[in-house]
């Protein structure tokens, strides 16, 4: 137990740092910056935290994305700023850029050394995966928003 606690607490310190340091690209204002610090490092230790009870990467992704996304509409409301400025700098640490990274370098030995099924395999277990991910976190970050804003007219 103290070994997951303690797995949760480096994972949220770590994953906090790409978040902010993504707003802070994005000229986020520096007193939002604690926001989405807490935001990265919620989503990312989630998502952590289902994998390790045995849940597949990509519904725990969908899962930590919705959740920080309603946590972000609640922020927006409360400070009376956009909910992207928080939601997407939030679920950057998630992008799955090691299986898109597999993915390529897979498909990049299928051009240098020639075909094999564990290069196909490898080329699209990783590809899917990423595509899966990062549909998961554009669902995730959508669903709130669907929920909360319903009645909202249009125009």
């Amino acid at each position: 137990m103290m070994d997951l606690v303690w797995l949760l607490a480096k994972d949220a310190f770590w994953s906090s740092i790409p978040a902010v340091g993504f707003a802070m690209l994005f000229n986020v204002p520096p007193r939002m910056l604690k926001y989405c610090a807490m935001g990265g490092a919620l989503a990312h230790s989630l998502r952590t935290l289902l994998i390790h009870y045995g849940m597949p990467i990509e519904w725990a992704t969908l899962t930590a994305a919705t959740t920080v996304g309603f946590v972000c509409v609640y922020w927006s409301r409360r400070l009376l700023a956009p909910r992207p400025v928080f939601s997407v700098a939030s679920i950057i640490p998630m992008i799955p850029g090691s299986y898109a990274f597999k993915a390529m370098i897979a498909v990049v030995e299928l051009n240098i050394s020639g075909v094999t099924m564990d290069l196909i395999q490898s080329a699209v277990e990783n590809g899917l995966k990423a595509l899966f991910i990062v549909g998961a976190l554009s669902f995730g970050l959508a669903i709130p928003s669907l929920v909360v804003y319903r009645n909202r007219p249009i125009i």
